[in-house]
Order: C-alpha cells, then sequence, then structure tokens
C-alpha cells in the first residue's frame, strides 16, 4: 500500500529538515574553526612581546599588537554568537525532524 498524499508530503518535510541541518552542520565547523583559529591567535599573541606580525594578502606586516588583540577578540566573540544561534537553530530542526520522523513511522506502520 502506497503512503497517502499526507504522508509524503511530510516524508518530503522531513528531507527538507534533514537537508537544513546538514546545511548548519557544515556551516557550525566552519565557525568551529574558524573560532579555534582565532583563539589560537589570541594565546600566540599573548604569549609575544609587542612585536606581532599580521597577513594581509601575500605579505605580512607589523602590526600593533593590542589593536590586532582587540579585532581578534572582537572576532571571538562574534564568532561565538554565531554558533549559539547555529546550535539552537540546530535544536529546533532536530526536534522538528524527531517529532515528524515519529508522526510518519506511526503513520507507515
Amino acid at each position: 500500500m502506497e503512503p497517502s498524499k499526507e504522508i509524503q508530503e511530510k516524508i518530503q518535510e522531513l528531507q527538507t529538515i534533514e537537508q537544513a541541518l546538514q546545511s548548519l552542520l557544515m556551516q557550525k565547523q566552519a565557525f568551529q574553526m574558524e573560532l579555534s583559529e582565532t583563539e589560537n591567535a589570541l594565546s600566540e599573541i599573548a604569549k609575544s612581546d609587542d612585536e606581532i606580525f599580521k597577513m594581509i594578502g601575500n605579505i605580512m606586516i607589523k602590526t600593533d599588537k593590542k589593536s590586532t588583540e582587540a579585532e581578534l577578540k572582537n572576532k571571538q566573540e562574534l564568532l561565538a554568537l554565531r554558533l549559539n544561534s547555529i546550535e539552537k537553530q540546530e535544536a529546533d530542526l532536530s526536534k522538528q525532524s524527531e517529532e515528524l520522523r515519529a508522526e510518519v513511522m506511526k503513520n507507515i506502520k
């Protein structure tokens, strides 16, 4: 017996949610990597004396330690906020997915 049109629509919605979750996970990984790199840079700056260098394109220039540190801390905060937002979206989508999956399974049986 073929699933009803309503069940087919719910299955399609479930697939859409799963794709959105996959996309969020990829974004989350990218932000986690960037956050880790930022934290490593902040750690290295803390260890250094006042002379630090920064990559800009293909060149490295001497830069001000305090302003670079402030810039990196700002970036760190922004990335943490973005990650938090993605994690909330991920939790919401996961809940929707579980509920929809349960409903579909109940109606298929």
